[in-house]
Parts: C-alpha cells; sequence; structure tokens
C-alpha cells in the first residue's frame, strides 16, 4: 500500500475509480487543476511515494530528484516509447521508480471523428463540398500513415464502407493485407491516395516538403495523432498552394504555437479531443487500477 498516493493533475478517473485508490493509499491527494511548473509539481508530489498524472505535465529529472520518495508513477495517459513520454522514464529506471502508462482506451471514439468528418467533406456538410457533387467512401483510395490500433481501426472502418485502402507502417501487417489492403512506400501512398489519415505516435514527424508535393493537389489530409505528424511551415505552404484541406481534433494534432494555423480557411479542427468519452474514461480508469494492482502484486 502507499503511504501517500497523489493525482498531481486532473487525470481523467470516473469517480468509482477514483474512490477505489483509498483501497491502494494510506492518503490520497487529488488535484483538479494543471500545476503551472515544475516547483509546484514538487510541491504538490511533497513526501508522496506514488504519483498519478495526464498528459498535460511532466515529471523530469528535476523533479524526480526533489520528490526522492517517489516509488511508483502512474500515467493515466497514453504510453508509447520512453522517448515520448512525459515521464523521464530512463532516469525512474535507473533509480529504481516504476513507470506505467495505458494504451488503446479512446481509439473508437476517433474512428467516429474521422468517419464522421469525412463524410461532412465529401457531401458538403456544413462546408464547402470536396467534388462537386456528393461522393461516397465506396471507392475511395484512402491511405494510413502507421498501423497501431487506432490507424487499423480507422483502416478497417474504411474498408468496410467500401474504400480502396492502402497503408505506410514501419513494418508490414499481414492481418491487414489479409483483408485487402495494400501496402505501398511513404511516398508511394501519398501519390496514390485521395485521401490520408496519419496516425503516428507522439513526436514523430514523417512528412516534410517533399512528401506534400508528393501528396499534391485535391487532396483530404487527416491527423488523429497526438501531435502533429509535419512541420506546421509545410502543412501551411501545401494548403496554400493548391485545392487541399487538412482536419484534426486537436490543436496540438496542428503543431503550430503561433495559431495562425488553426485560423486558416482550410483547416477544420474540433477542438476537442475525439478520443474523451464516457467509455473512454471508463476503460482508462480501469487499466489505471490495474497497473497499480500489478504494481502492489511485485512488490
Amino acid at each position: 500500500m502507499f503511504r501517500k498516493l497523489v493525482a498531481i493533475e486532473p487525470v481523467s478517473l470516473v469517480p468509482e475509480a477514483e474512490k477505489e485508490l483509498n483501497l491502494y493509499a494510506k492518503e490520497v491527494v487529488m488535484y483538479d487543476d494543471i500545476p503551472a511548473d515544475d516547483d509546484e509539481i514538487i510541491k504538490r508530489i511533497g513526501d508522496a511515494d506514488g504519483v498519478l498524472l495526464s498528459y498535460t505535465s511532466k515529471i523530469n529529472q528535476y523533479v524526480f530528484e526533489h520528490c526522492p520518495q517517489i516509488k511508483y508513477v502512474g500515467m493515466c495517459c497514453s504510453l508509447y516509447s520512453k522517448e515520448s513520454a512525459n515521464v523521464d522514464i530512463a532516469y525512474a529506471e535507473d533509480h529504481g521508480i516504476v513507470v506505467k502508462g495505458i494504451r488503446d482506451y479512446g481509439d473508437r471514439g476517433v474512428v467516429e471523428y474521422a468517419t464522421c468528418e469525412l463524410v461532412r467533406f465529401l457531401h458538403g456538410y456544413d462546408r464547402p463540398m470536396w467534388k462537386d457533387m456528393p461522393v461516397e467512401i465506396t471507392g475511395l483510395n484512402v491511405g494510413v500513415i502507421g498501423m497501431g490500433v487506432s490507424g487499423g481501426m480507422i483502416a478497417e472502418a474504411m474498408k468496410f464502407m467500401g474504400a480502396n485502402v492502402s497503408y505506410y507502417s514501419r513494418s508490414r501487417k499481414p492481418e491487414y493485407e489479409e483483408q485487402g489492403m495494400e501496402y505501398l512506400s511513404l511516398h508511394e501512398l501519398l501519390e496514390k491516395s485521395e485521401v490520408v489519415f496519419t496516425c503516428l505516435n507522439k513526436n514523430v514527424i514523417l512528412l516534410h516538403e517533399e512528401e506534400f508535393k508528393k501528396l499534391g493537389n485535391g487532396k483530404i489530409m487527416f491527423n488523429t495523432s497526438i501531435g502533429p505528424a509535419f512541420e506546421p511551415e509545410d502543412l501551411k505552404a501545401w494548403l496554400d498552394g493548391g485545392d487541399n484541406v487538412f482536419a484534426c481534433d486537436t490543436l496540438g494534432a496542428i503543431g503550430d504555437p503561433s495559431g495562425e494555423l488553426e485560423k486558416h480557411p482550410k483547416v477544420f479542427c474540433v477542438n476537442h479531443s475525439a478520443g474523451r468519452t464516457k467509455q473512454a474514461f471508463e476503460l482508462l480508469s480501469t487499466k489505471v487500477l490495474d497497473n497499480i494492482k500489478s504494481y502492489m502484486e511485485e512488490i
């Protein structure tokens, strides 16, 4: 059992899960706002041996050094790799601190967003119609870049709706090829596809000026990644230089701190995370609690 467990910011646990935390700690402290800086994080953690955080704050080496009682960090957000994590996992491992994250809890909402937004473009619902007349997903050339869980689900949804689906990934995915999806190199996919979905891990930038030239004109591009899959200036040049549109659910997926791209007439951002649904929060809560239980069994 933890001596003290602190959630340094809102971590999206459902009320039942918040109550269950008391089974695993003598004291539980939940903060309902995001800490302003590292020093505020240190103040909130204090002498706690267990810490929870979401994706909006970071626990770096400086924080770890000033909070020597930490034994466990529970990431109530996606953990894809050490390099992209908002926790200094390398430092934690070197100092015997256990870090556990979660994955694959908000993907269905992302698939619904992608399908909904694409239909709105194809039929001209509340926005300029993509072609001269409504177009179905059936027969559309769709390319998916990144075939993790959400990318694979988007690909399957597009295939179910009758699209011609191709994909690019770091490794071949025979299970999708068996469903009739074609593996292409990145440049081949960009040239062939009319609609492209980028579904990449955080901090993975694959599209640059050359890739946007390959993508060409008259295309629709979606980014469902947590962060941008491109350099903002390259996206802007592509949008300014042709009849293209770009869509995403959050401002983070645009990756432009200046805010200029958000206002671009060919950028469609709903500014709301598609994965943050009732079902996603319930699944997130289950996975966070399962990680704590697993940690308790290991110590």
